[in-house]
């Protein structure tokens, strides 16, 4: 008997549904926009609060870990009870400690403050994620891509708002944002009924990934190894991008002598490589595959990076928009493999990629900022060049892609 045709409000698995893809998108926009507001913040709360460097240390901390270390925890969760309140409900948590941060009148208060927002943050990205990778229909890089670029434009517009909005008037007009996290919160309310309409279908395309599981065993410590292999891609990656999005206006400044608003301009033309990069390895990993894609975007950006240090300022930032281009295609493929290699668990899965990137885009910032101080920033620049060397360990994945092709036939 021939398939009937999805009915009317159920989840059509071969159709990629873009206008959920973009409201998911535009729902990580606001997310990563909120959450990019508080270092941009640190300035005016050290003035008010007379924090110490430490303090300040300390709220980073615990920011990083409720917005890391629980994502994987809530993934995992997730995936054994998908509920599609959680997205309204995480932007709920980012929106209390944001009127919080708003209020805060001691350190302690904007602890608890940051800590809501991470929590918020925490539970966003898994289930975003696999929203997203429901409604790609196949096309599950693309999917990733259009989800993921929208968090690189919030992470981007966070500190412009900011400067415009906040550091000017004061600590209250953080308050101002929590209408970005109604309207996420209006966003989230269609998503999360479209989710609810569909989770039958979900179930079913669940099943339908265990069976083939089933059919297709994968070894355990090969697994593992894969996965260790992936984190240690996500460690190389994000380091670098923290040199270059911490610490790129500070050595544009200290070798080529280009003034502060100079310097600014140079970053966002690296950020704007890198939203185009990421919108380019999703639909790339689908059509050529994703380890080519990680083995490309990794390995690929080395010879750039490595020349980076000692070229003039016309070349280097040549090499910078290359550089972004290319190492920014890498997580969609990444984060795609990783599903695929482990089956019906989406929302652990981008927990742990999730949560891990950030932590490595913190820890990195705070060794990267030490080093420079102990040494030079020119001398942490020459030192993190080496590090899309480690690339070469894609060569280890398993070609996961051909085994699904094989049994695909059967």
């Amino acid at each position: 008997m021939k398939a009937t045709s999805s009915q009317p409000g159920t989840l059509n698995t071969s159709q990629t549904v873009y206008p959920i893809l973009f409201a998911i998108s535009l729902s990580h926009l606001l997310n990563d926009l909120i959450q990019s507001v508080i270092p941009a913040i640190y300035p005016l709360l050290k003035s008010n609060y007379a924090l110490s460097f430490t303090q300040i240390g300390i709220i980073t901390l615990v920011f990083q870990l409720t917005a890391s270390i629980l994502q994987p925890f809530v993934g995992s969760y997730t995936d054994r009870k998908p509920n599609p309140r959680s997205l309204v409900i995480g932007m709920t948590f980012s929106l209390i400690g944001l009127l919080f941060m708003a209020f805060a009148s001691d350190f302690y208060y904007i602890l608890a403050s940051v800590c809501l927002i991470g929590m918020g943050s925490s539970v966003f990205h898994p289930e975003a994620s696999r929203v997203a990778h429901l409604a790609s229909g196949g096309k599950k890089g693309l999917a990733q891509s259009i989800f993921q670029v929208g968090g690189n434009a919030g992470s981007a517009a966070g500190p412009l708002l900011a400067a415009l909005i906040v550091i000017p008037f004061g600590q209250k007009y953080i308050g101002w944002f929590g209408l970005l996290a109604l309207l996420a919160i209006v966003v989230l309310t269609f998503v999360g009924k479209w989710y609810q309409r569909n989770i039958q279908a979900r179930s079913a395309q669940k099943s339908t990934s265990k069976n083939l599981t089933e059919l297709r065993p994968a070894s355990k410590n090969r697994v593992i190894i894969s996965i260790i292999i992936l984190l240690v891609l996500i460690f190389s990656k994000y380091f670098y991008m923290a040199s270059m999005t911490s610490y790129f206006t500070f050595y544009l400044i200290d070798r080529f002598g280009v003034s502060v608003q100079q310097s600014q301009i140079y970053l966002f033309v690296f950020l704007a490589s890198v939203a185009a990069g990421t919108i380019m390895g999703g639909p790339l990993g689908d059509r050529y595959g994703r380890k080519l894609i990680i083995w490309v975007s990794i390995l690929g950006a080395a010879p750039f990076t490595l020349l980076l240090p000692h070229m003039n300022l016309g070349a280097t930032i040549i090499l910078s928009v290359l550089i972004g281009l290319i190492i920014s295609s890498a997580f969609s493929a990444i984060l795609v493999y990783a599903t695929e290699l482990i089956p019906g668990k989406v929302g652990m899965i981008a927990g742990l990629f999730f949560g891990f990137a950030f932590g490595m885009g913190g820890i990195g910032s705070a060794v990267l900022g030490s080093l420079a101080d102990r040494t030079s920033i020119e001398h942490v620049f020459s030192i993190c060049a080496y590090l899309p060397l480690i690339g070469i360990i894609t060569g280890f994945l398993p070609d996961i892609e051909r085994k699904k092709d094989k049994w695909s036939s059967v």
